[in-house]
């Protein structure tokens, strides 16, 4: 669910924000942002237009290296968008494939790996997004940022969470719901 790459991201930085304050927000924007930013391919090939689960890191390595050497509002907002974005992307390959019905299995196609022009099969760890151990590990993954972060990161993440939990809770039914262009 592309809540629960929020959440990652949040997770990752929450201990960052905790031991620096002021940077709380820009590293919170950062997180969500680059967790939700790889799923804008949706209306292209998904998991493989904005997806580097490999190459990723070459961009994620050099923010955070960045944001320690001068941290600003920017670089840390830089730093956590391209962590969160990497992590979304790397994390896909744990789940389901991208198709709109992955527990039938049909594809072993999960994130597209650019470094070596192949895609990554799916471990189903995760059996598909909004299979109830994805909302387990949404919930798990909210409570840094909800110890973490105040005001309206919080409200947001909370907001997140019961869309996470909505989601789980329809998830197998909404395929019906979808129409036939965009499968």
């Amino acid at each position: 669910m592309a809540t629960t790459h929020v959440f990652t991201g949040l997770a990752v930085v929450a201990p960052v924000a905790a031991l620096v304050p002021e940077f709380a927000l820009p590293l919170a924007i950062g997180a969500i942002l680059g967790g939700l930013a790889p799923d804008f391919d949706l209306v292209f090939a998904h998991r493989r237009t904005l997806h580097f689960p490999v190459s990723g890191v070459a961009l994620a390595g050099p923010a955070v290296v960045a944001a320690v050497a001068v941290p600003s509002s920017a670089t840390v907002a830089l730093a956590a968008f391209a962590v969160a974005a990497w992590l979304h992307a790397a994390s896909d390959a744990l789940g389901g494939g991208p198709e709109m019905d992955p527990w039938n299995d049909r594809s072993e196609r999960a994130v597209y790996d650019h470094v070596r022009s192949r895609w990554i099969r799916p471990r189903r760890l995760i059996r598909y997004d909004g299979a109830p151990e994805d909302a387990a590990l949404a919930v798990a993954l909210a409570v840094p940022a909800l110890v973490v972060f105040d005001g309206w990161i919080r409200a947001v993440v909370i907001g997140g969470v019961a869309v996470s939990l909505a989601y789980a809770l329809l998830r197998r039914r909404l395929v019906a719901w979808v129409p036939d262009w965009l499968e």
